[in-house]
């Protein structure tokens, strides 16, 4: 791993207790990803961003702060990339995903908060995130209790922005999202000086696009009956989508798919003849959170797709781009960012289900299993009826509540690997 210390001190980053991250990733990398047989030589690249998460990206956004940018961090897919681009600014994902955060974060909330928020205060509020430290504006979201009050506690360390994303999707829902979005707007000129175009939103409508188009074109691969990439590096793949330069990103995923079209074309898989075909909804996987995805390809089995905010729901639907005025714009984009996500903080969610259903169809699942984070409450009640309903549909499903630790693999590869025997047998 390159020596990024000098780097990491400037950002007035805890080096030390971050060196400690730094040591064990590589080993934990390699115990997951590296470990696998078969990997597409496309997957070098991914592994290249891995092995330098926290200094290759940070050194270039820093670099394009130095040149006058703004970077925009944010936690959630209903946050508009277009929006950022389009003023001028770069955005970026920020820390969640880790147990290393957490602690931290269990000194500003309530243990009996979800593992991804705590982790997203720790990691700023712990100074080991260096994209937690670089960011010029934090943009959150509403989408649970837990999250509102949290960004309160943020703001205190942190320039913070709140969407209020509304719980429902009626007509006036509708409009006062795409107040939300005018408001943003307003928000990013003011901070990068630069007034977002008509010209500069359809050209970053575009560039979005170009990578949900490419990561659909990664997903496909999976519906095949020969899969020639695994579920664990298309996660990683998903997750480096959330930090990566958009343009560089989509180059690399459609480079990758040139190469799984020749293996697919060879009738190739990275799977065993008939292996189990799992899919995973539920909360969001996010970086470097690999165990339950690890746990079941260790078992034999496959994952082939995840409705999640780290998988289908990411970008499934795109953004229409017939708009000509900002105003049809923001309009296309309210559409995309309300009506084409179908999380769980909505009532009534019927659409989600429907999506697991239509998903689990779409790429030929064998069986579901609905995952929730600890003490995530909307994901958490709203899977008795997921299960309900796929039972009722004949679709195997087993439900798992977990978190960041590996206290419970053990368990978690009885279940998953009881679950995988029955289907096997049916």
């Amino acid at each position: 791993m390159t020596d990024n210390k000098q780097m990491w001190t400037e950002l007035g980053m805890d080096v030390e207790t971050h060196d400690l991250l730094c040591e064990a990733l590589p080993q934990a990398y390699g115990d997951v990803y590296l470990s696998q047989e078969n990997r597409p030589e496309g997957m070098d690249y991914f592994n290249m961003i891995v092995a330098d998460i926290h200094g290759l990206r940070p050194a270039e956004l820093i670099e394009a702060q130095k040149e006058g940018k703004k970077v925009v961090g944010s936690f959630c897919i209903h946050v508009p990339d277009e929006l950022v681009l389009a003023a001028g600014a770069i955005p970026t994902g920020l820390c969640s995903g880790s147990q290393f955060w957490v602690p931290e974060g269990e000194k500003h909330l309530p243990t009996t908060t979800c593992p991804l928020i705590k982790a997203s205060i720790g990691a700023r509020f712990g100074r080991t995130c260096p994209y937690s430290r670089i960011a010029d504006l934090f943009v959150c979201e509403n989408t649970c209790d837990g999250k509102k009050k949290a960004w309160e506690i943020l703001a205190e360390d942190a320039p913070v922005y709140v969407m209020d994303i509304p719980q429902m999707k009626r007509e006036r829902d509708f409009l006062h999202w795409k107040d939300e979005l005018y408001g943003y707007k307003e928000k990013l000129e003011e901070i990068t000086g630069n007034k977002i175009t008509e010209e500069s939103l359809k050209e970053a409508i575009h560039t979005v696009n170009e990578k949900r188009k490419a990561l659909q074109r990664l997903y496909d691969f999976r519906k095949e009956p020969n899969v020639p990439i695994s579920g664990l590096d298309t996660l990683l793949i998903t997750q480096i989508a959330f930090f990566d330069d958009p343009k560089r990103f989509t180059a690399m995923v459609n480079k990758l798919c040139d190469e799984l079209d020749q293996k697919k074309s060879e009738g190739f898989s990275v799977y065993e003849k008939d292996a189990v075909r799992l899919m995973l909804s539920g909360t969001p996987l996010s970086i470097p959170n690999w165990k339950l995805h690890h746990i079941i390809e260790s078992s034999g089995a496959a994952v082939i797709i995840e409705e999640m905010s780290t998988g289908s729901r990411y970008f499934e639907n795109l953004v229409d781009e017939s708009g000509e005025t900002i105003d049809e714009m923001l309009e296309n984009l309210t559409q995309r960012y309300l009506g084409g996500i179908n999380c769980a903080c909505f009532t009534p969610n019927d659409a989600r289900i429907d999506d697991i259903i239509r998903l689990s169809e779409e790429y030929h699942a064998d069986g579901v299993i609905d995952v929730n984070l600890k003490f995530c409450g909307i994901y958490d009640m709203e899977g008795v009826k997921v299960e309900k309903t796929l039972k009722e549909k004949d679709i195997p499903i087993l439900g798992i509540e977990t978190d960041y630790t590996d206290q419970d693999a053990e368990q978690l590869k009885t279940r998953i690997g009881a679950f995988v025997e029955l289907l096997e047998n049916r």
